[in-house]
């Protein structure tokens, strides 16, 4: 057994973050998905573009959609 609750070893994590350190000087394409909800806040899901389907599942970050400002408001 290798000590992971979440069913990934430490393999997998070991190569993500080899390959985070590839991008840290490239951009990275990202999709985001937002799902609209009738009594609660609108959700916003932010993932890699080319992510695999299995990365997809620990790759991801999620928040209220009011949460996120336009990047031209930034600049």
């Amino acid at each position: 057994m290798n000590g992971s609750s979440s069913g990934y070893g430490t393999d997998g994590v070991r190569q993500r973050l080899e390959r985070a350190t590839q991008y840290s000087t490239k951009s990275i394409d990202l999709d985001a998905i937002v799902v609209r909800y009738e009594n609660q806040p609108d959700r916003c899901t932010v993932t890699p573009r080319e992510c695999s389907e299995s990365e997809r599942l620990t790759t991801w970050l999620t928040a209220d959609r009011q949460a996120f400002v336009a990047l031209e408001n930034m600049r």
